[in-house]
């Protein structure tokens, strides 16, 4: 899947079902970050389903979608989309590049090194917030 082909109500879809696992159209549009109308999103499901981005089950009479693509396998060829158009394929440079264009805060920078150093805890640290 290329993130090129995914716009932002896809996106937003695959991010509810990345966090909440299998769900009816009814409950992934409860959870949108914006209103979104129920033909939309069911036209945003069927993209996604025949972008095989997303699974749907029939269950009786409901249908039910799942991520078909990990995040991290989405988030790897997105990483390395932009590192080849902003970074001359550096993902390095695209990380510093990103650092020097983010009002970073302290906390952030620590936890950044703490990240780079393979402490455990960082990890951690960043799922809570």
């Amino acid at each position: 899947m290329n993130l090129h082909a995914l716009n932002q109500n896809e996106l937003e879809a695959l991010r509810i079902l990345w966090e909440c696992g299998e769900l009816k159209p009814a409950e992934i549009q409860a959870r949108f970050g914006w209103p979104i109308e129920n033909a939309t999103l069911r036209s945003v499901l069927a993209n996604l389903v025949a972008k095989r981005g997303v699974t749907r089950r029939l269950q009786g009479k409901a249908f039910y979608y799942a991520a078909a693509i990990p995040k991290a396998t989405l988030l790897a060829t997105t990483l390395q989309t932009l590192a080849r158009v902003f970074a001359g394929g550096s993902r390095q440079e695209l990380v510093v590049q990103l650092m020097e264009t983010s009002d970073l805060k302290p906390a952030d920078l620590k936890l950044i090194r703490q990240t780079a150093a393979g402490t455990a805890s960082a990890k951690a640290k960043r799922k809570t917030k």
